[in-house]
């Protein structure tokens, strides 16, 4: 059983055919030439209880990048699956948006996607339909379509985003890292943008919101491929071992982040008009690992940690986030995975990657929502170690046991990353995943960087002495004192990795070095204190923050200048 529809859109009048159809017809014109464009609906199998349908879209006027075609159904009719488009629905209101390899619509050109529903009752075939928003005419009959490719197609999803593409600089935070003397060298790097609370969705204060970010990315864009970084970062409870990064949700309003926070998100990120832009999103810093290192009867626990593990918000809205964020085709979902000397102790590393997993398949999200991970978001971990590693000894001791590795298995990033991804892998996620390291603050370069290894006088001499890493503790992670930038953003560095990013934009604080009122729902946590002596999740010791630092998010000119300074690759 076939059924079909043939749309016809352009500015014209509808005149009655011989044959009893509507047909449309451009005022002043014969044919059907001058008419813009034509969409077909042909229902090709039609079983009683379900169907399945394909739509070719012919595009006569100018050229496209990107297309959406929209209809509504009369009926209960409901899509469950497409092919060679992205197709959601809405209600009765069903949109299907092109993948990235079959966006371009020539003038003259072709394309065709497929679908599958269920339905009870009648099946009758919508009799409006629109092209980028405008109102398409109909008649009945149209030309026989080719049948639907096959429904297991890949998807539209590139393996690498970042390969063969640009990525989108931030005017706002280009502006200000301009302005700082010496700052033009580092502007036209890109960054992240945060949505760190509701109110970023539509800009802060005047600023960019989320729209105004996508469109001087279509700008920034052209003719070639371009990668936009957003930071989904407003968790109910968020940051429950770090009060300079509480948000503005309390531990048990997971309804209204998905209400107000990530569904209004994703329904701009669905607009076709941006779909030919690689959205990136860093999915939620500062949570799940917490709910490993920092619950129950470790000495690092925090009792608002152990209210986010009874509740499972975490883990709900880590889920719901990759679930909706990953319905939409150009947008690649990372995971926030900690850093080294977070989760790289063993009995943290196992267990991390599971309770990834866990909110990977949580709230409808599956492991294909998870394009990769990312690591060292917002940190100072240093990327590569060269003068030491895990396996050195010194005296008959392992390296492992100084007082700075503390038996972790890892002593920078890279590896970290590299080990970490094959852990992910063993426990379910695809093979195929990349992983992301924010470079943005770990070069410690300057005249404090070691030339070569430490003396062999004891473990500790040898590592202290040749570490690039220059903290305190490695579990300082507020404004850090002698921090760098790192490597600049580059796809493809290294085995197993898409890319190096700057995603925590240099220059913006990590928190206040004291109390300051605020409406963001930022506390202030004496590891951005400087005279701080610590607690057990950096070993008792100093917070290593610089002074007179602003609230989280705020420019700290101060630091940005010691990052320039420090930068490793150096500054030219």
């Amino acid at each position: 059983m076939s059924r079909s529809r043939t749309a016809i859109l352009a500015a014209m009048a509808l005149v009655a055919g011989a044959s009893g159809t509507a047909l449309a017809v451009v005022p002043g014109d014969t044919g059907i030439a001058a008419v813009p464009c034509t969409v077909d609906y042909k229902v090709q199998n039609d079983w009683g209880s379900g169907f399945t349908a394909n739509v070719t879209v012919t595009n006569n006027s100018a050229a496209k990048s990107s297309w959406a075609v929209k209809w509504t159904y009369a009926g209960n009719q409901k899509v469950t699956s497409g092919w060679n488009a992205k197709v959601t629905q809405s209600g009765t209101a069903v949109t299907a948006v092109n993948e990235s390899y079959n966006g371009a619509l020539a003038t003259g050109g072709s394309v065709s996607f497929g679908f599958q529903g269920t339905y009870s009752g009648s099946n009758a075939v919508p009799t409006t339909f629109t092209l980028d928003g405008v109102t398409c005419n109909v008649d009945s009959g149209g030309p026989t379509d080719p049948g639907p490719t096959d429904p297991g197609t890949p998807g539209s999803r590139v393996d690498n985003p970042y390969a063969g593409a640009k990525v989108y600089v931030n005017p706002e935070w280009s502006a200000k890292a301009a302005a700082e003397p010496g700052g033009s060298r580092v502007s036209n790097q890109p960054t992240g943008v945060w949505l760190d609370r509701i109110a970023a969705i539509n800009g802060v204060n005047g600023g960019m919101g989320l729209r105004a970010h996508l469109d001087e990315a279509l700008r920034q864009k052209g003719t070639g491929e371009l990668v936009v970084q957003l930071v989904i970062y407003n968790l109910p409870g968020r940051d429950c071992a770090a009060l300079a990064s509480n948000g503005e949700l309390g531990p048990t309003e997971i309804d209204k982040y998905k209400t107000q926070y990530i569904d209004p998100i994703a329904a701009i990120l669905a607009d076709s008009k941006y779909a030919s832009l690689r959205i990136v999103t860093t999915v939620e810093i500062d949570s799940l690992p917490n709910l490993v290192t920092n619950t129950g009867s470790r000495p690092t626990a925090t009792p608002q940690c152990d209210v986010m593990k009874a509740n499972g918000n975490y883990v709900k809205g880590v889920g719901y986030a990759l679930n909706k964020l990953g319905d939409v085709a150009n947008v690649y979902n990372y995971v926030d995975a900690g850093h080294h000397g977070w989760i790289g102790w063993d009995d943290n590393f196992v267990a991390s990657a599971n309770i990834f997993k866990e909110a990977a398949t949580a709230e409808g999200a599956t492991v294909g929502d998870v394009h990769g991970f990312i690591t060292n978001t917002a940190n100072y971990s240093a990327l590569k170690e060269s003068n030491f590693t895990v396996n050195d000894t010194v005296g008959g001791k392992s390296v492992r046991e100084s007082k700075w590795v503390d038996w972790n298995r890892y002593v920078d990033e890279l590896s970290f990353a590299q080990a970490f991804r094959n852990q992910l892998v063993s426990v379910g996620f695809n093979t195929n995943i990349g992983m992301l390291i924010d470079t943005s603050r770990n070069g410690w370069g300057g005249t404090a960087r070691p030339s070569g290894p430490g003396a062999l006088t004891d473990v500790d001499t040898y590592v202290n002495g040749g570490r690039y890493d220059r903290r305190i503790h490695i579990g300082n992670w507020c404004n850090q004192s002698g921090a760098g930038l790192g490597e600049r953003p580059q796809a493809n560095p290294a085995t197993g990795i898409d890319a190096y990013v700057w995603m925590k934009p240099p220059g913006e604080s990590d928190g206040s070095s004291q109390a300051i009122d605020n409406d963001e729902g930022k506390g202030f946590d004496r590891m951005c204190d400087p005279t701080y002596t610590g607690n057990p999740r950096n070993g008792n010791n100093l917070s290593g923050a610089l002074p007179n630092s602003p609230l989280s998010g705020h420019w700290f000119s101060a630091q940005f200048q010691q990052l320039m300074q420090n930068a490793y690759p150096p500054l030219s």
